[in-house]
């Protein structure tokens, strides 16, 4: 695991991601059906992303909740956020991860508290920084009271172009008990 800072950013206090999520990835040929395939090399919590959100190994979980609490050893939270989900699952790998890291950080956990007011699609499927802030902008609302003088952990499991934790966290803000907001993505594009 290689925690890496991210970039500064006024919405949020600190920001990591725990690993890259890609070593490398080198095209194969086309599969039966045309199409291209990857020998695809991923650090060790990139591995453990993939297995939770496209094979449903959901062993993962903890793993990836006892890396966030390493990596956030001697931080205090009143309570750890999950990004809310772009896609539909019954059952959603970044809120099981985040409650779990929760409970390890001795951290409330609240999956309502930051909701989506409308579905954006998949952030990945919008080419530029630029596209997906209009995609998100205003579609975060803040629904559940917090305790005056909040600490926030905000979960997502991919930094790109910090887009989605940047609407997030300016949602976050809005809210006026809210002292300090920290992001943990598990995994960055680069």
């Amino acid at each position: 695991m290689v925690i890496h800072p991210l970039p500064a950013n006024p919405a949020w206090d600190y920001g990591i991601s725990l690993d890259k999520h890609i070593v490398s990835s080198v095209p194969i040929g086309p599969n039966e059906y045309g199409y291209m395939q990857f020998d695809t090399v991923r650090t060790a919590i990139g591995e453990a992303v993939f297995q939770l959100k496209y094979r449903d190994n959901y062993k993962q979980v903890e793993f990836l909740a006892q890396s966030v609490a390493g990596a956030l050893a001697g931080r205090r939270f009143d309570v750890v956020l999950p990004m809310p989900a772009s896609k539909q699952r019954p059952r959603q790998p970044v809120y099981e991860v985040a409650q779990r890291a929760a409970a390890l950080l001795d951290a409330g956990y609240n999956e309502h508290t930051l909701e989506k007011r409308w579905s954006t699609g998949l952030m990945k499927d919008l080419a530029s920084y630029e596209e997906r802030v209009k995609a998100l902008a205003g579609c975060f609302t803040v629904n559940a009271n917090l305790q005056p003088g909040a600490d926030i952990l905000l979960l997502d499991d991919l930094y790109d172009t910090g887009a989605s934790l940047e609407a997030a966290c300016t949602a976050l803000r809005e809210y006026a008990s809210i002292r300090s907001i920290s992001v943990v993505a598990l995994t960055r594009r680069h």
